[in-house]
């Protein structure tokens, strides 16, 4: 990547990095280039296939989800697979944020300061998930343990496939769904960890769960305003989109107090709920 790219650009070789060491490190460089003003909005945004997928490590393998092993926190066994899981979506999440502004940056129904804005907010959401990669990571390491040594699925991909061509859908299933339930389950995972003597690991679960209640704000703000642009009720609106297109209900319980602080009111997502 060089300095005169454009911001569409940048993200694609995000995309296409495939090393899980190289990949957020650049992301980390392009967010900070487009913060410093070096990466300018393209001039006429291209179209990405629905069939531009990023690139891939060798490992973790990836598999069914029903064939990736659960395992008890009690042990260091446990505790390394959880956070291997844990790395596994802030890999994929840092693809999810960079996809997101390649694939939508340039949405008609946005004016420019509107688009800038736009990504302004997903690159600095990208930004914060190559660091929360590099964080698990590093606690991997110092388990004795690094990303790629357990299988992994491939479910939150599936989700960016199925809501590659519709920024409202996107929205709606990846921070609104995916994100938001990280929400309402990591509060618990830390209380664990904490309970198993493994300080160390519940810390870097902290500093993501705050975190993470700004990405699904970004994507509550998001949603709301192309809800406005079309003139479409976006309570009715979401629903419809995430029956479309995220497979299975929504899971009780919910953290109803992070999702309001997130913008997410609950009769969003109540009435989905199994």
């Amino acid at each position: 990547m060089t300095t005169t790219d454009d911001i569409q650009q940048a993200c694609l070789s995000v995309l296409d990095t495939a090393c899980p060491m190289d990949k957020p490190a650049r992301a980390r460089e392009v967010a900070a280039l487009w913060q410093d003003g070096v990466l300018p909005l393209p001039v006429e945004w291209q179209n990405i296939p629905d069939t531009h997928r990023p690139a891939r490590p060798k490992h973790p393998e990836l598999v069914p989800p029903g064939q990736v092993p659960r395992r008890r926190l009690n042990g260091p066994a446990g505790r390394i697979a959880l956070m291997h899981a844990i790395a596994h979506i802030e890999f994929n999440a840092i693809d999810l944020a960079f996809d997101l502004v390649a694939r939508f940056g340039g949405e008609a129904e946005f004016d420019e300061a509107q688009r800038h804005a736009l990504v302004d907010d997903w690159i600095r959401v990208g930004d914060d998930e190559a660091r929360h990669f590099v964080m698990v990571q590093d606690r991997l390491e110092e388990l004795g343990a690094c990303y790629g040594d357990h299988v992994a699925h491939n479910g939150l991909w599936d989700a960016a496939i199925s809501t590659s061509h519709d920024l409202a859908a996107r929205l709606a299933v990846a921070p609104l769904v995916l994100e938001a339930r990280g929400l309402d389950v990591t509060p618990g995972m830390i209380d664990r960890l904490v309970s198993a003597g493994d300080q160390s690991s519940a810390d870097v679960l902290k500093v993501i769960y705050e975190e993470e209640i700004a990405h699904v704000a970004a994507g509550a703000k998001w949603f709301h305003a192309l809800c406005t642009a079309d003139k479409l009720d976006p309570q009715t609106r979401y629903q419809s989109l995430v029956k479309q297109h995220f497979k299975g209900g929504l899971k009780l319980p919910f953290n109803f107090n992070a999702r309001k602080t997130a913008g997410l009111p609950e009769e969003y997502y109540l009435p989905l709920a199994q």
